[in-house]
């Protein structure tokens, strides 16, 4: 079918299954796309819309659309959102919150053809029975949610989502489509070699977010700065988010605005899930006016009004503290985003980055699978081990990525290029995770850097993104402070954004953001790295690739 026939057709079901007048244009080309058979990587902010790109894409190829989605929350939410539209097709989810009836009727609504979506979380598709049931049907259309969940080097990598790209394989590979809504270049790679993506197209719209005020207060004490923010909070136009770096923190900041008169309630992951649903929703129906949260309150907020979010601790990355300051005015009104830090809390940080492997877990697992006839699931091989699954999966990427283990299909073997010891697999785990520890101390750094930058804040955050933006936006602090200016274009910069260089130390990277005395480039085996461009012709530090 010709582009513009396909376009011509979404929009047509648009409007006749979901009540839409139009669809954006990142959304149309991400569709004409998929349904020209091709992959696709879409980096769109939050209330972009990317959901719709897999419900119309989905209508126009035949066949089943598996998406997969962390959250059993989520997972509701998006199938509400299916049921609440006026004629979209059926949709089912298989998930351990649902009894087993309830489960294999959603299997039977799929295999005569009654339902054309079918929600699962990448814990579902561990399970090698429901990989070959889905096997049993024509999956057109393989759908990743949150897909930076599957980047070590994001904000919010899950163990589990690295099975997903042997899942897309076992399936055939189907038209395979990745939705985020944040990723730095570096994480978009490798979102589509993780998950094996073929030629994919990689669609991003829209970081900037001109609608958001954008500041940061500097505080000297911890009591001062949590005063800060009760005080802000208790005058901020309602309702609003706080997030906080503990589940601690979250209890006490909720108790605090209580006390001030205010409808709060904290959310954590240490929470009951009867109460988290009931915060959740509560915060939906506008019946609080605050929720003070760790990062765990995220996915699935579609809350078009919210008026604030104030950060009272410093997030590990600008990728975390971007997408949870996206939840705020995503009705377009006028909405403030602060932080509030201390240079003390980068040591927090630091401390909740630092990961370090289970040397004996490693050489249990190297002498496990070398003792093993042939390859075996996650699932068997941590009963074999005593060991959580979350716990050996986490270490299984660790190995996977120091090419000591590698999967077939859904299932792990010892990689034939690795020909060590068990304690060989042990260095190269520590090598991998030391590796891993100094790219999050880069994204921290970044992180500070936004803090502590006197230049306009939106702009050092559209860099970030690889985006950019001409003038001073004017709705930041800095703006308002008269600190930030313009800067003055670099003549035939011979660094450009998004260039890729080698480095004589560092090796191959890719360059980030520039300004006209210093470019950050991010290198794959170091992180982020603020470079002077004086020092780089002076020592002839990088070459163009």
């Amino acid at each position: 079918m010709p582009p513009h026939d396909t376009i011509a057709r979404a929009r047509g079901l648009a409007a006749e299954a979901f009540g839409w007048e139009e669809l954006r244009g990142g959304q149309e080309d991400a569709i004409s796309a998929l349904a020209a058979g091709t992959d696709v990587l879409c980096v769109m902010p939050t209330a972009y819309g990317k959901s719709a790109i897999y419900q119309v894409a989905g209508m126009l190829v035949d066949g089943v659309t598996v998406v997969v989605s962390p959250l059993i929350a989520l997972q509701a939410d998006q199938l509400a959102g299916l049921e609440d539209a006026p004629n979209a097709p059926e949709a089912v989810a298989i998930n351990s919150a649902q009894s087993e009836g309830r489960n294999e009727d959603a299997w039977s609504s799929l295999a005569v053809g009654e339902s054309e979506f079918i929600f699962l979380s990448p814990e579902q598709l561990a399970k090698p029975d429901v990989v070959d049931r889905l096997r049993e049907q024509t999956v057109s259309l393989f759908v990743v949610d949150e897909a930076h969940c599957v980047s070590a080097w994001g904000h919010d990598f899950r163990p589990d989502y690295l099975r997903l790209g042997a899942v897309i394989e076992r399936l055939g590979h189907p038209v395979t489509l990745a939705l985020t809504a944040t990723g730095a270049p570096p994480v978009r790679e490798e979102i589509v070699e993780r998950l094996a993506m073929r030629d994919a197209r990689i669609i991003t719209r829209g970081f900037d977010r001109p609608n958001l005020w954008l500041g940061v207060n500097r505080h000297e004490s911890e009591d001062r700065k949590r005063e800060a923010v009760l005080d802000q909070v208790a005058e901020l136009r309602k309702p609003g988010l706080v997030y906080v770096a503990t589940r601690r923190a979250a209890e006490e900041y909720a108790e605090a605005l209580t006390d001030r008169g205010l409808r709060a309630a904290a959310y954590h992951a240490g929470l009951r899930a009867a109460e988290r649903r009931r915060v959740h929703e509560a915060f939906l129906d506008d019946e609080l006016d605050v929720v003070a949260a760790t990062s765990a309150f995220g996915m699935g907020i579609d809350k078009p009004n919210v008026r604030f979010v104030v950060h009272a601790a410093i997030t590990e990355s600008l990728d975390s503290y971007y997408q949870e300051a996206g939840r705020a005015g995503r009705d377009g009104e006028p909405a403030l985003v602060e932080l509030h830090y201390r240079q003390e809390d980068l040591g927090i940080r630091r401390f909740f980055a630092a990961r370090h492997p289970d040397a004996e877990l490693v050489r249990a697992i190297v002498s496990a699978l070398e003792a093993a006839d042939s390859p075996v699931s996650n699932a068997e091989l941590a009963r074999r081990l005593d060991v959580s699954p979350r716990k050996l999966s986490g270490h299984l990427g660790l190995l996977h990525d120091a090419v000591v283990v590698e999967r077939v299909r859904t299932r792990i073997r010892l990689s034939p290029q690795f020909a060590g010891s068990p304690a060989d697999a042990v260095e190269r785990a520590e090598e991998q995770s030391a590796m891993r520890e100094r790219i999050d101390e880069s994204r921290l750094e970044m992180m500070r850097g936004y803090a502590d930058t006197t230049g306009c804040r939106r702009q050092y955050l559209l860099r970030y993104f690889g985006e950019s933006l001409d003038e001073p936006c004017g709705n930041c602090d800095t703006c308002d402070a008269g600190t930030a200016e313009a800067a003055e274009p670099v003549a035939d910069d011979p660094f450009p954004v998004q260039t890729r260089v080698q480095h004589v130390e560092w090796g191959e990277g890719v360059v980030m953001s520039t300004e006209d005395d210093r470019i950050t480039v991010f290198f794959e085996s170091e992180g982020y790295k603020v470079l002077s461009r004086e020092a780089i012709e002076e020592d002839d530090l990088l070459e163009q690739r």
